[in-house]
């Protein structure tokens, strides 16, 4: 096996950037869950709750109802990747070592694989908070391109 493997991130966190993403291509649009979820070919119900967190830590604001849906809480330009990144993840550790608690390997201490993953992680975090939601969306013709659903006024 070869090549990188990269960090996993889980699929709550993958479709709350989507979400993200979908709403910076439509700047200062209200749109609904339904089109992000047809759109992205992903359950209603996941993304709802996504949708309702990403409410709760100000980066969407919510209308329900009829004729509610989201829309971005905040300038994508002040969004930073890394910080929704950390605020959606869990944060376990990312290898057992990492814990005191609850690490049982008896290299702990004694090798210097923790610090190298812990460097890793750290720069992986880095070039995240370094991209903003604005960075990543531009301005949204690339993804209105591809999701014909943006397309509609």
């Amino acid at each position: 096996m070869s090549g990188a493997t990269p960090i996993r991130l889980t699929a709550y966190t993958n479709y709350s950037l989507r979400i993200l993403m979908y709403c910076a291509a439509r700047p200062g649009q209200q749109v609904r869950i339904a089109d992000i979820a047809t759109a992205f070919a992903i359950s209603r119900a996941h993304l709802l709750k996504s949708a309702r967190h990403l409410g709760q830590l100000g980066y969407l604001s919510t209308m329900r109802g009829r004729h509610g849906g989201v829309q971005l809480g905040m300038d994508p330009t002040r969004i930073s990747v890394g910080k929704v990144v950390r605020e959606l993840e869990d944060s376990g550790d990312f290898v057992e070592c990492f814990n005191p608690a609850t690490n049982s390997c008896p290299l702990a201490g004694a090798c210097n694989l923790t610090g190298l993953f812990r460097r890793g992680v750290e720069a992986f975090y880095r070039e995240l908070d370094d991209t903003s939601l604005a960075d990543i969306v531009g301005d949204g013709a690339m993804l209105r391109a591809r999701l014909p659903l943006l397309q509609l006024a």
